[in-house]
């Protein structure tokens, strides 16, 4: 097999992939998520990190 027949599959399964995922996922909510400019004001997100210091 040529590698043009393998480039096709390979496209094939990464937009099934995608078209997969997109059916299956929940939408995001945009309007929840802070913007990107403010990166690091707010508050602190909960849950723990392994290099927490708190």
């Amino acid at each position: 097999m040529n590698s043009k027949f393998w480039a096709t599959i390979f496209w094939l399964v990464f937009l099934g992939f995608f078209a997969w995922d997109w059916a299956h996922s929940a939408p995001v909510n945009v309007r929840a998520e802070p913007p990107l400019i403010a990166v690091g004001s707010g508050v602190a997100p909960s849950g723990g990190h392994c290099a927490s210091t708190f």
